[in-house]
C-alpha cells in the first residue's frame, strides 16, 4: 500500500533527512502495566511504519537513535533484551527492506556489540549497499561526544605521521572522519516523549537542524504525528545565519 503525500504538504519543502530520538518506549509499557520491553517491541512497529511513510512521501534519509553509549547503564536484562531484539528485527526485516530498495547503515562503536549482532549488521549492510531507495541509518552504541573524540584521534594520528598538516584541518576533513561521513546532515530532528534535550545525538551534524518535540511517546508516533511534524517544519524559516531582507 502506497501512502500519498498529504495535500497540505509542499513536496518542494520537505526535509531531505529526518533524524529521530525515539524516546518513551519504556514509559509506554509502564503506563499500560506492561514490562518496559513491551514498549521496545511496539516501537519496532513504529520504525517500520516510519520507513514506509518517509519513502512514500519522498524523504531521502531517516536516522534513528537506537542505542546510545549511555544506554549500557540500563538494567542488564533490558540491555540484553534490546540486543536480542535488534538481532531478531534485522534477521526478520532485512529481506523486506532490501526488496523495497532501502539502504541500511549503522553508525557508532559497533565493536562493543555481541558478535552475533555484529554479524547480522554486516550482513544487512552488504545486502542493501547498492540499493537506491531511502537511506536508513541506525545509530547503535552511538554518542556524539564519542564520535568527535574518535575523529580527533584519527586526524591527530595522521598529523603525527606527517600525512596532514594542522592547517589542513577544516570542517570537511572533520566530516570525513565522523561515523556519518557520506550522510547529509539532518534537516529535521524529531524527539518524542516531550524531553527537551539532544541526549548526545549527532551533536556536530545538527548545527542547523530544525528541532520538533512532541509529547507523544514513540510507540504512538504514527502517520498523523509525522504529518504534524512536517507541517511544523514547513512553517520554519531556515536562514542559516543570514538576515531576513
Amino acid at each position: 500500500m502506497v501512502h500519498p503525500l498529504p495535500a497540505d504538504l509542499d513536496p518542494q519543502k520537505l526535509p531531505k533527512h529526518i533524524a529521530v530520538i525515539m524516546d518513551g518506549n519504556g514509559r509506554w509499557g509502564q503506563q499500560r502495566g506492561l514490562p518496559r520491553i513491551m514498549g521496545h517491541q511496539k516501537g519496532v512497529d513504529t520504525i517500520r511504519n516510519m520507513l514506509t511513510y518517509c519513502q512514500d512521501w519522498g524523504i531521502h534519509a531517516l536516522t534513528v537513535y537506537a542505542f546510545s553509549t549511555e544506554n549500557w547503564r540500563r538494567p542488564p536484562t533490558e540491555v540484553e533484551f534490546l540486543m536480542t531484539l535488534f538481532e531478531k528485527v534485522l534477521r526478520r526485516e532485512i529481506k523486506i527492506w532490501a526488496a523495497k530498495g532501502i539502504q541500511i547503515r549503522f553508525v557508532g562503536d559497533l565493536t562493543s556489540l555481541p558478535y552475533s549482532l555484529q554479524a547480522e549488521i554486516q550482513r544487512s549492510v552488504i545486502q542493501t549497499q547498492h540499493n537506491n531507495g531511502i537511506q536508513f541509518t541506525v545509530a547503535t552504541n552511538y554518542g556524539g561526544r564519542q564520535e568527535l573524540v574518535q575523529a580527533c584521534r584519527a586526524i591527530a594520528t595522521k598529523v603525527a605521521a606527517g600525512e596532514l598538516r594542522p592547517s589542513d584541518i577544516n570542517e570537511t576533513l572533520i566530516n570525513d572522519h565522523l561515523y556519518t561521513h557520506g550522510i547529509p546532515d539532518p534537516d529535521l530532528l524529531i524527539r518524542t516523549s516531550g524531553e527537551m534535550r539532544l541526549s548526545n545525538f549527532l551533536l556536530w551534524q545538527m548545527a542547523y537542524s530544525e528541532i520538533y518535540v512532541t509529547p507523544t511517546l514513540w510507540p504512538d508516533f504514527d502517520k498523523t504525528e509525522l504529518h504534524r511534524a512536517l507541517l511544523a517544519f514547513q512553517q520554519r524559516e531556515r536562514r542559516f545565519g543570514k538576515a531576513t531582507v
